[in-house]
């Protein structure tokens, strides 16, 4: 088998030498021997197809750890692996797309980014949360007050039979990830300027996140072995903060926003679900993922273990837009989510929400949020 110098090495493969050196201390591509005496290093001709597929997965941006899990896949499986890699670097683009095309509205349009509420609406909006027909703890919770609506699923915490109807013990709320998080978000949520929004809602998500951490040890540490484990609670995390008609969304999980504008009802978020990830690669179809046994499996939640950060999108509002917060308790079983949102007001919708739910089995814990945009006459 032919050695190659690492300059040989890297003109062959197209790495660079700074490259193959760094690829070297981090394990992902070692030389096949190291001279004792100079240090230099040679690699065998048949570690090039490694290194070229280094070379174009670089090249497409992917991180290091993933091309190291992709490097180490049967071809088969690494196939897959770049494909649903794609599929959300390709999501990904959609998103900045949007929020291209909504600053260059605004930019073009003239807009003050100093004002706070440059362009006026009046915002009307309903909440319901709901234990379910099945759950014995209501682990969900909702927001909906000012410029800021949110949703928020909590999981991990056993089940309590002491519980009365609403999710509470002795009358008072039985906290959740999704309380701390919501908790949180709100105490660092504010009215800011239109330009200030997607800073403003990272940085409170940031809080809600840490929150989520300080609540999963506390939960952890107070449980006895049974119970879940501190990377076993967490919560899912859906936020719309306002300015004027201009929002942000920061959204992980899969709880989700909707829009209905002209009769038509969008989905302004994506799952962040085990599920999805099979769709996106042509393993299963969407009616399927409906029924899969793994469709809650969660790929990103705000849990004590990790620095999630959150999909984010800037949009501008509509006079007459509805926008719809919910958790996969109503989701997951109420059918029609159109026919419901025409329903006259906010708070009627969120109550044939929970009835449609309940109607259906309600397995799960429910929260939902219906906000409407009216314009200023």
């Amino acid at each position: 088998m032919a050695s190659l110098s690492i300059g040989e090495f890297a003109t062959a493969c197209g790495l660079t030498p700074k490259a193959l050196r760094l690829y070297d201390e981090l394990g992902l591509l070692p030389p096949a021997r190291v001279d004792a005496l100079t240090g230099y290093r040679h690699y065998d001709t048949a570690q090039l197809d490694r290194a070229r597929l280094i070379a174009w997965l670089r090249g497409i941006g992917m991180p290091l750890a993933r091309i190291r899990l992709v490097c180490d896949l049967p071809a088969g499986a690494a196939g897959q692996e770049i494909a649903t890699y794609w599929k959300q670097v390709e999501a990904d683009l959609t998103a900045r797309r949007e929020t291209v095309s909504f600053l260059l509205d605004r930019l073009s349009g003239g807009d003050d980014d100093n004002s706070v509420g440059h362009t006026s609406v009046r915002l009307h909006s309903a909440v319901a949360l709901d234990r379910g027909l099945v759950r014995t703890r209501n682990q969900d919770a909702a927001h909906a007050a000012a410029v800021l609506f949110a949703v928020a699923d909590g999981f991990g915490l056993p089940e309590n039979d002491t519980d009365d109807a609403d999710g509470r013990d002795g009358g008072h709320p039985l906290p959740s990830a999704a309380d701390a998080a919501l908790h949180a978000l709100r105490h660092a949520a504010s009215a800011v300027p239109p330009a200030q929004l997607t800073t403003t809602l990272t940085s409170a998500f940031h809080s809600a996140r840490a929150a989520v951490r300080e609540f999963a040890t506390s939960a952890s540490a107070a449980s006895n072995a049974s119970t879940a484990s501190i990377s076993d609670i967490g919560t899912t995390l859906t936020a719309l903060l306002w300015s004027g008609a201009d929002f942000a969304i920061a959204h992980v999980g899969d709880s989700r926003a909707y829009l209905m504008r002209d009769g038509e009802l969008s989905r302004l978020t994506q799952d962040h679900t085990y599920v999805r990830s099979l769709v996106e690669e042509g393993r299963l179809t969407p009616a399927e993922a409906e029924t899969h046994p793994d469709r809650t499996r969660l790929l990103r939640a705000l849990h004590a273990e990790a620095d999630t950060e959150p999909d984010l999108h800037l949009r501008r509002a509509r006079p007459g837009d509805r926008y719809l917060l919910c958790t996969d308790g109503i989701h997951a079983v109420v059918r029609g989510l159109e026919a419901v949102l025409t329903e006259a007001e906010p708070q009627e919708v969120v109550e044939r929400l929970v009835a449609e739910a309940r109607a259906a089995g309600a397995p799960d814990n429910l929260a939902c949020v219906v906000i409407d945009v009216h314009g200023l006459h």
